[in-house]
């Protein structure tokens, strides 16, 4: 059977962070860490490293206790708790690592088109003060491709 992958919370869509890790910083400036014990750790960084560019990924529960040297109950427990710390999403098979609470992406809506009658974006030029991240880069490779 051909699982199809869907994102499960899109308001929750994570990205790079400006600081280059897939592993946000604000997963310890904001104290999210200390509220994981070793079990949720493990499950947290196995999600993150095998997940795809939306974070998502459907590893089995057996396959997922096999490699993290877990119990299925033990499974199913760090599971519910990164869920509670809406650190994750799930949706069996599939798996999606959240954006960490308050850090959801930004994404401003496309300007109107104007009243001429056409629907193409009006093109606009962001200005930097200084150098910009892999993740500001590649979101302007992404605006640009869209006009």
């Amino acid at each position: 059977m051909k699982i199809i992958k869907s994102v499960l919370r899109p308001e929750r869509l994570r990205e790079v962070p400006e600081h280059f890790s897939w592993v946000d910083q604000a997963l310890v400036q904001r104290h999210l860490i200390e509220r994981c014990d070793n079990r949720m750790a493990a499950l947290y960084l196995f999600l993150v490293t095998v997940a795809d560019a939306q974070g998502l990924s459907y590893y089995g529960a057996a396959t997922l206790a096999a490699r993290l040297h877990l119990s299925a109950e033990e499974l199913a427990v760090a599971r519910q708790r990164l869920i509670e710390l809406e650190l994750i999403a799930y949706q069996a098979p599939l798996y999606q690592v959240l954006a960490l609470p308050g850090t959801a992406p930004s994404r401003a809506p496309r300007p109107a088109a104007a009243s001429t009658g056409t629907s193409a974006p009006t093109p606009t030029r962001a200005v930097h003060a200084g150098p910009l991240s892999l993740a500001q880069l590649i979101d302007l490779e992404r605006r640009h491709a869209r006009l």
